[in-house]
């Protein structure tokens, strides 16, 4: 009987996985069925995988799927089935807030699956979408999605508010960069960011982190390259534009752009070009970590920011 099962589970596989049916697990899965993913940890009801694989098959209309072995223990009706498989596919539309970038992936799991009276009562999955992610390149930071214990250290009297946060970071002091990329339809496009640090020298890595709610957001994520341009004294005009909600912000800008196609400021203090390596996923921010791959500098001050408030930094006179 163990080969009728293995054709129940692989018919089940393809017709939700492949063409979007997801109705079919009605008939195989009990009404208390949960999954437990290896990822998350958390225990996920029948509902939800629906909603996930249709999200994933959204964002992969072309993906398709093969059952590779599935190994049985037990009789058909209270035993255990191991499946193997891999899954290929396009992403070529958003997954929840994370943008396309049409590239290509294998991606490969395995669920063990407990049967209960002939029904699933339990599957355990080595897969999650951040697994799939992860496969694309886009991994994220799964510690910092951990459901915090709430503890008191020897140090802290507990959690700080947000406000208190807030205060702590308008207290350092650093510059303020452009962050720019070309979009798909060869447009450049830009951000204020100041949240740019130095990875190291050798190799020459940096970092910026971006919100995910910027309109640049897309653009950037999908670019292999991105400039960053850290602002001359002279760029306030710059600063301003950079950090309104302008359609065209590079309308009545100066730019020329780096060897490999990214959008670089005229006037900057010094501007890098960058091909980006790795999006980690972080909350409400992805951080893009990239290679340096093109430099330029001059001798300009540039503008530094503290407290809210902008200033040369030359002589730290507040900017108008």
């Amino acid at each position: 009987m163990s080969h009728n099962l293995k054709k129940a589970i692989t018919e089940a596989w393809h017709a939700a996985w492949d063409k979007g049916d997801v109705s079919v697990f009605d008939q195989l899965t009990d009404e208390n069925y949960r999954r437990k993913s290896a990822h998350s940890g958390g225990l996920f009801d029948l509902e939800a995988i629906k909603t996930e694989i249709l999200g994933i098959r959204a964002a992969f209309p072309d993906l398709t799927t093969v059952v590779d072995h599935i190994v049985i223990d037990g009789d058909d009706r209270d035993c255990k089935a191991a499946v193997y498989w891999h899954s290929t596919g396009t992403f070529t539309e958003p997954l929840g807030d994370v943008p396309p970038t049409g590239t290509s992936v294998v991606t490969h799991g395995s669920n063990l699956l407990t049967f209960d009276a002939g029904r699933i009562i339990l599957e355990e999955a080595t897969w999650d979408p951040s697994a799939l992610l992860a496969d694309l390149g886009l991994k994220s930071l799964s510690s910092a999605f951990d459901q915090e214990n709430e503890s008191v250290s020897d140090n802290l009297d507990g959690r700080p508010t947000t406000e208190a946060l807030k205060a702590f970071n308008r207290q350092f002091i650093t510059g303020v960069t452009v962050v720019t990329a070309m979009d798909a339809d060869g447009k450049p496009r830009g951000l204020a960011v100041n949240s740019y640090n130095s990875v190291s020298l050798e190799p020459p890595l940096v970092m910026v982190c971006v919100q995910k709610s910027s309109s640049t957001y897309a653009s950037l994520f999908q670019a292999s390259h991105m400039g960053i341009n850290i602002l001359g004294g002279g760029q306030r005009e710059t600063l301003r534009t950079f950090a309104s909600k302008g359609a065209d912000k590079f309308a009545d800008l100066d730019w020329h752009q780096g060897p490999n196609g990214s959008p670089l400021l005229d006037g900057s203090s010094a501007s890098i070009e960058v091909e980006i390596k790795e999006r980690f996923q972080a909350h409400t921010h992805t951080i893009f970590v990239g290679r340096v791959r093109s430099a330029e500098a001059t001798d300009d001050d540039p503008i530094i920011y503290k407290a809210g408030q902008f200033f040369h930094s030359s002589d730290l006179t507040p900017l108008d």
